[in-house]
């Protein structure tokens, strides 16, 4: 456990990929900065068509210190957006890196479980919808199945111990990011939490689930599609036989 005076958290960075987020990206920010004053954030939109990006600029304008934004030109997917946000991250010293979603279904206000979490041990604390104590609102029964069954999937095809292990909101300390090899990294849509779970466990890193309550977007429309499924299905498969043949290797050897 880390002395008061030199918690991780006290230089954390929190990554905010978006597009299309017009509605929603000064609410969650407003938010964040409610719960969590001291944290930094880093807007990370991919060429938004409907002037998120701009709108980013101005109120990064009125908070230099602690609003920062990154421009990119083409929408390139969740995965490329984070990967490049924790190149900028690292690059700056900030020593925990947190994932959270635009569109309000993480919490600003439970990011404090998340960080102390991080600050007790946790090499990757993630935000659970599927321990006792979390909850999902507002989702159609279709999605609950859909993320239920990906889960179990992911769980029994990589052998790894995370209830949702495709949770988005999540709080990385800096010495994973460095040795994952984030330059190998390759998941785009949402298999991404997958995949980066699944390399921080197999680096020997710890990972802790904390309770969150998951609550579904107001505004705006999600980026879940098709393409996203069958990434994550094809992905996961790959890496769980991988996985067992790098460990009949090891056994042979």
């Amino acid at each position: 456990m880390s002395e008061a005076g030199d918690r991780p958290s006290q230089r954390t960075l929190v990554i905010i990929p978006t597009y299309n987020e017009r509605e929603n990206l000064p609410l969650i920010l407003g938010r964040v900065q409610v719960a969590q004053p001291d944290v930094h954030v880093l807007v990370v939109d991919d060429g938004s068509p409907d002037g998120t990006g701009e709108l980013a600029d101005e109120l990064a304008l009125a908070d230099p210190d602690r609003v920062h934004v990154m421009h990119r030109t083409s929408k390139a997917g969740l995965g490329a957006a984070y990967l490049a946000g924790f190149a900028w991250g690292l690059g700056r010293g900030y020593t925990v890196l947190v994932e959270m979603d635009a569109d309000g279904s993480h919490a600003p206000e439970e990011l404090y479980r998340l960080l102390d979490a991080v600050d007790r041990g946790a090499d990757l604390s993630i935000g659970s919808r599927y321990i006792d104590g979390g909850t999902v609102r507002n989702w159609p029964r279709r999605r609950k199945i859909l993320s239920k069954t990906a889960n179990g999937y992911a769980r029994v095809m990589l052998g790894v111990k995370i209830d949702d292990i495709t949770a988005g909101y999540r709080a990385y300390r800096r010495e994973v990011l460095e040795k994952i090899e984030l330059a190998t990294v390759d998941s785009k849509g949402y298999c991404f939490q997958i995949e980066m779970s699944w390399r921080t466990v197999s680096a020997g890193f710890s990972v802790v689930e904390v309770p969150i309550t998951f609550t579904e977007r107001e505004l705006g429309k999600s980026k879940m599609s098709g393409s996203n499924i069958r990434e994550a299905i094809v992905n996961v498969a790959a890496w769980g036989i991988r996985g067992r043949l790098d460990r009949a290797r090891g056994v042979a050897r």
